[in-house]
C-alpha cells in the first residue's frame, strides 16, 4: 500500500534544530505540520548503518513505530574527495560531543592542508542527503539528493548550519552559508541547490504533489 501524506502532523526524526527548520520550511506549503523528535519525546536511535540510506531508514522506522505517525528522517553529510570520502556518514561526529561545527570545519581544513589539497581543484566535495519516509506499518521509501562543490577557507556566511560556510556549490561564488534559505531550497524561483532540497523535491513529487 502506498504511503499517503495528508494535511496534519508528521514526525520528523531529528533533534537537530537546523534540520528541523529546513524541513519545516519545505513542508509548510503543503499543510503538513511538523512534530519534531524532541516535541514527541522520541529517543535518538543509535546510527549503526554503513550508508546514509541505512541510517535514514533506521531513524524513520524508529520514529514511526514510537509515534504512531508517518515519520520523515534525514541522514546527510559531507564527502570530500581528497579525504577518501570523509567525513561522510560521520560528519556530525567531527563536531564532537558539543556539536560545535566550527571545530568540524577547522578539522576539515587541517586535514586538507595536511594532504596537500590547497588548490580548489583538489578540494572537491559533495553533500549527500537521504530522506526516508516510513509508515507505522513498516513501509518505507527513500530519496537521495546531492550537491557538488568545493571546500573553501576561511568559512564564509552565518546562514544555514553544519558545514555550509565552507561549501561553495558549483556554478556559484558564494557558500551555502552566504545564501538564504529560499536560494538553497529553490523557493525563490530558481532550482533547488542544496542536497536536502533536491532530495525533498523527489519526495514531494512522490508523495505530496499526488496526495491532494
Amino acid at each position: 500500500m502506498t504511503i499517503r501524506l495528508e494535511p496534519g502532523p508528521i514526525a520528523v526524526a531529528t533533534h537537530n534544530a537546523g534540520k528541523i527548520r529546513e524541513i519545516y520550511e519545505m513542508l509548510a506549503p503543503f499543510g503538513i505540520a511538523v512534530k519534531s523528535a524532541a516535541e514527541l519525546r522520541l529517543p535518538e536511535p543509535e546510527e549503526t548503518g554503513s550508508t546514509f540510506a541505512e541510517n535514514a531508514v533506521l531513524k524513520a522506522h524508529a520514529a514511526a513505530k514510537a509515534s504512531g505517525l508517518v515519520a520523515l528522517a534525514d541522514d546527510s553529510g559531507l564527502s570530500i574527495e581528497a579525504l577518501d570520502g570523509a567525513p561522510g556518514i560521520y560528519s556530525a561526529r567531527w563536531a564532537g560531543p558539543s556539536k560545535d561545527f566550527s571545530v568540524a570545519m577547522r578539522g576539515v581544513d587541517e586535514k586538507l592542508q595536511a594532504a596537500g589539497a590547497t588548490a580548489p581543484e583538489k578540494r572537491r566535495a559533495h553533500f549527500v542527503a537521504v530522506l526516508a519516509v516510513a509508515a507505522p506499518d513498516g513501509e518505507v521509501e527513500t530519496f537521495e539528493g546531492r550537491a557538488a562543490g568545493t571546500i573553501v577557507w576561511p568559512p564564509r556566511g552565518a546562514n544555514g548550519f553544519g558545514y555550509d560556510p565552507i561549501f561553495q556549490p558549483d556554478g556559484h561564488s558564494r557558500t551555502f552559508g552566504e545564501m538564504s534559505a529560499e536560494e538553497k531550497h529553490g523557493t525563490a524561483g530558481g532550482e533547488a541547490l542544496s542536497h536536502r532540497a533536491r532530495a525533498f523535491a523527489l519526495f514531494a513529487r512522490r508523495f505530496l504533489e499526488t496526495s491532494a
